[in-house]
């Protein structure tokens, strides 16, 4: 089927996070489709019956945070769908495997959330480094002094990447100022575009083994879950130091609680975790040598405008039947002809 055939292209958005979009969909959203003849359709959807009332006959569906209402149970009654939207970085909660099967393409948005994740990475790190947060609730509390000094540096030090997409990308540059040995691992990246980036190419193992900080930029996946568990920590240097800022249950945080007890690596800086939010009596939250914050490592001032204008491009881009500018299912045979 053409796109460009169709009397009225269809733009379902079936779930809206508060959190994502706190301020509503903006005016302008409307605007933009109706200046390109899209029709434009908002309805929360919980069900698979709300799914094929409201977005049965729909051409693109559009989830905003964390729903996962496009599963496989509800991806058969779009029967029109031929392409996903998931605002945002991370497509774990979508199921790719089965919209591929559909012939349905899976797009994100990572554009909106680049800069902000990956000085959010780098914040985490020093944070840790500098002992920051420890000696902030120490000052507040009149102490002064108690806390350890610091009994790290960066400059000239190894930086391990596991993935390396353009957040990791980030990472590397913004990093190159301290001069470090940058490591990465990513099977989707050749050796000669990590040399062109001023990386080395490194197997998981030797990232493990000789890095002193190690930060995590991959997506949730199968092959993903549980990457980092008892064997890798153990593995670490006793002085390094993680960083999470992709999803939590990369991590095994059983063996991290365990590692960050016995002294197997340093300290862990984590923007996400295993079970979101996580609970209060967590053991990782009673660590100082732990750094946290409740996954919003991609969240500024710009946050919103550009999510919801990476997410209109897409849509619009679909519309007349080209491929969007990122979308995480290459292996894809699209419903439509796409240029």
């Amino acid at each position: 089927m053409d796109v460009e055939d169709k009397a009225n292209f269809k733009v379902v958005m079936v779930a809206l996070d508060p959190q994502a979009g706190e301020d509503g969909i903006p005016g302008w959203v409307e605007d933009a489709f109706r200046a390109e003849n899209v029709d434009f359709v908002y309805e929360e959807c919980a069900t698979k019956k709300d799914m094929a009332r409201v977005a049965g006959d729909a051409d693109l569906v559009w989830v905003l945070g964390g729903s996962k209402i496009v599963n496989a149970e509800t991806l058969p009654v779009l029967k029109r769908c031929g392409a996903v939207i998931r605002t945002g970085s991370g497509t774990d909660n979508v199921d790719v495997e089965a919209a591929t099967r559909q012939g349905i393409v899976v797009t994100n948005t990572p554009g909106a959330h680049d800069d902000e994740v990956s000085e959010h990475a780098i914040a985490l790190l020093l944070s840790l480094v500098r002992v920051i947060p420890l000696k902030d609730r120490e000052l507040r509390q009149g102490i002064w002094g108690r806390a350890p000094l610091p009994n790290h540096h960066v400059f000239g030090q190894t930086l391990g990447l596991v993935g390396f997409g353009r957040i990791a990308q980030l990472v590397a540059r913004k990093m190159s100022g301290f001069e470090m040995t940058v490591l990465c691992n990513d099977p989707y990246v050749t050796d000669e575009a990590m040399s062109a980036k001023g990386v080395e190419h490194a197997s998981l193992d030797e990232i493990w083994i000789r890095s002193d900080f190690v930060s995590l930029h991959c997506p949730l996946t199968a092959a993903t879950k549980g990457l980092v568990g008892e064997r890798e920590l153990r593995m670490m240097k006793p002085e390094a130091l993680l960083i999470n800022t992709s999803r939590g249950p990369v991590v095994q945080e059983s063996a991290l609680i365990q590692a960050l007890r016995e002294g197997w690596i340093a300290g862990a800086g984590l923007d996400v975790f295993e079970e979101e939010p996580t609970p209060a009596d967590n053991p990782l939250l009673t660590m100082d040598n732990v750094v946290f914050t409740p996954h919003t490592a991609g969240h500024s001032d710009l946050t919103q405008e550009k999510q919801w204008r990476l997410s209109v491009e897409s849509a619009i881009a679909f519309s007349n039947g080209h491929w969007p500018e990122s979308y995480v299912n290459p292996g894809v045979k699209p419903r439509w002809e796409l240029s």
